[in-house]
């Protein structure tokens, strides 16, 4: 359905009759957690940190009335995001703090939250803050990277000003590194008399984006645990983020990395409706896939600037030229077809004001379709906004993502009414999600506080949680796994000693040893998933109560090590 003056009447009727299907599986589904019943397992397999292994595993429970054992597809546009694994990462929260005491951590964090804060309240910058009180109070000696400004700018905050600031935030003294002898002998005769020091800024080293592991292993140098609670950075691999996790024995996220990593799942979770997208900026190519999740998530979306108008082109309508991507026609397409055969809405703009391109005459209201040649579309028109509010106003969930304004001017008048609407309907309870600087900026400048709102500054970070990619400064921390096993029923007797068996191909040598040692568990782990199916049906057939075989999916990661894959793809499901 598209754009349609019934649409609220519709979309009412539709969210009225929306129910859950029915789980049918072997394993218990967690639905605060969405995921499936393994944790215990995973746990234990987590701890195997040899040439930094990182195992997934999935499934398989041994039961009396079992028979037969298969693959199950998971849809790739359903709920199984929440299931992919690089998402879960171990904290700072749940690090235990005895081991903190007397060690040296380094923490990489945002220097943004200091230097550019949306208010005196910001709750990124309080939980970036409590991430070096903690360590403080906790007995370490803190380390403190990040990057600022840009080279040879005549302007460029020196490490003396920040560390300032930063002493003034913490009310605790923070003494600056820079010395120009470099980062370990900065470090070196530094900490006899500190606690928490800060290095130069990394913005002066080019191996910092060139992830240089030599470089990684100096800034590293020293400490045994990497704390990062640089989230807005996540999407880069940078020698702070992710190079240093190679020399450091833990790698954990701060208490505001855990924060923004909970509020970026929560942009997939559908848990609350009607969920609309608010969706704006340009270069509709490029977001193609994200936009196709939004479309399988959300209830309706809402395209303004210049991907409103990739979307009325491509449904024939009449736009300016220069708002249109020509390679990018079918992929708009695709997305109609996309919302289409989910029956739901896509919105654009009815109407804008528009200024003329050689004259200096006075704005004018066009319709989105019958736009002059020579004019220019510069802000939302009044019948836009109105029907924009009314949609938003029965949402109980919305993500606004993207500019909020068109290019050619700096404020309109419909991004700070959008904004004030917004600031209404979060009052209301409506969970509100705002991505990108711009529309931070908006949001921010007509609401008293931005505590209400979940808010990302950085887009990148998003948009690419959106069409899928693995956050690399994610997946370099520590694996935590959201699971639950009940070893009871994986084992007759649990208490026993537990015998792992690794590559353990069709499971015969399992099977066998099983059978031989009554008191004794085995665990099989192996990759390839039909010598599991065919290992779980020769279990079952033997009636054997103290062999398990488990999947384990491996992928290489980004520095050439082995890791876990990106997403739970399957899942083996007993029946």
């Amino acid at each position: 359905m598209l754009h349609t003056s019934s649409f609220l009447y519709q979309l009412h009727c539709r969210f009225g009759s929306l129910t859950l299907p029915p789980h049918s599986s072997c394993m218990s589904y967690n639905t605060t957690a969405g995921s499936w019943s393994c944790k215990q397992l995973q746990s234990r397999l987590g701890s195997l940190r040899s040439c930094r292994s990182e195992f997934r595993v999935m499934c398989r429970q041994v039961l009396d009335s079992i028979k037969t054992c298969h693959v199950q597809e998971v849809d790739k546009n359903g709920d199984s995001g929440e299931s992919n694994l690089f998402l879960h990462v171990q904290t700072l929260r749940n690090f235990p703090i005895e081991k903190i005491y007397g060690e040296v951590v380094i923490v990489r964090f945002d220097s943004t939250l200091v230097l550019e804060a949306l208010d005196s309240n910001n709750f990124s910058l309080d939980k970036s803050l409590f991430t070096i009180k903690y360590l403080f109070n906790a007995g370490a000696k803190v380390l403190l990277v990040s990057n600022w400004g840009r080279p040879h700018d005549p302007m460029l905050l020196s490490v003396e000003s920040l560390a300032d600031r930063l002493s003034s935030l913490l009310q605790v003294k923070v003494v600056p590194a820079n010395d120009g002898s470099g980062l370990m002998q900065s470090k070196m005769n530094k900490w006899e008399n500190v606690d928490i020091l800060l290095l130069d800024n990394l913005t002066m080293f080019r191996e910092e984006v060139a992830n240089c592991s030599k470089f990684s292993e100096k800034l590293s140098s020293g400490a045994t645990i990497f704390v990062n609670d640089a989230f807005s950075l996540s999407h880069k691999i940078l020698a702070s983020t992710v190079g240093v996790t190679r020399f450091c024995h833990a790698s954990v996220a701060g208490f505001n990395f855990e924060e923004e990593l909970l509020q970026l799942k929560n942009i997939s979770k559908t848990t609350r409706q009607p969920y609309v997208a608010i969706i704006g900026g340009s270069n509709f190519l490029e977001k193609a896939n994200a936009l196709h999740l939004l479309a399988s998530k959300c209830d309706g979306l809402y395209f303004f600037g210049k991907l409103a108008f990739q979307v009325m082109n491509a449904l024939g309508l009449s736009v300016p030229g220069c708002f249109v991507e020509q390679d990018a026609v079918g992929e708009a397409l695709k997305l109609i077809q996309h919302a289409h055969c989910r029956k739901i809405p896509i919105y654009f703009p009815n109407d804008f004001w528009c200024i003329n391109n050689s004259k200096q005459d006075p704005l004018e209201i066009f319709p989105s379709g019958s736009i002059l040649t020579g004019w220019t579309p510069i802000d939302l028109g009044p019948v836009s906004l109105k029907e924009l509010s009314s949609l938003l106003s029965i949402c109980k969930k919305i993500l606004l993502i993207g500019s909020i304004k068109f290019d050619s001017v700096k404020d309109t008048v419909g991004a700070s009414k959008l904004a004030l609407m917004l600031q209404g309907i979060s009052m209301t309870g409506c969970d509100v999600t705002v991505v990108g600087n711009a529309a931070c900026k908006a949001v921010a400048g007509t609401s008293c506080s931005v505590s209400q709102y979940k808010m990302f500054n950085n887009a990148s970070v998003v948009w690419e949680f959106l069409k899928g990619r693995i956050l690399p400064g994610v997946a370099a921390l520590d694996r935590a796994y959201p699971h639950d096993l009940d070893w009871n029923i994986a084992f007759t007797d649990p208490s026993q000693p537990l015998i792992i068996d690794i590559g353990s191909g069709n499971g015969l040598f399992l099977l066998k040893m099983a059978r031989r040692c009554q008191n004794y568990n085995f665990l099989g782990l192996e990759i390839n998933k039909k010598l599991v199916r065919h290992c779980l049906n020769n279990v079952v057939q033997s009636n054997i109560k103290n062999g398990a075989q488990i999947l384990i999916s491996t992928e290489k990661n980004i520095d050439g090590e082995w890791c876990k894959e990106r997403s739970l793809k399957q899942s083996l499901i007993c029946s």
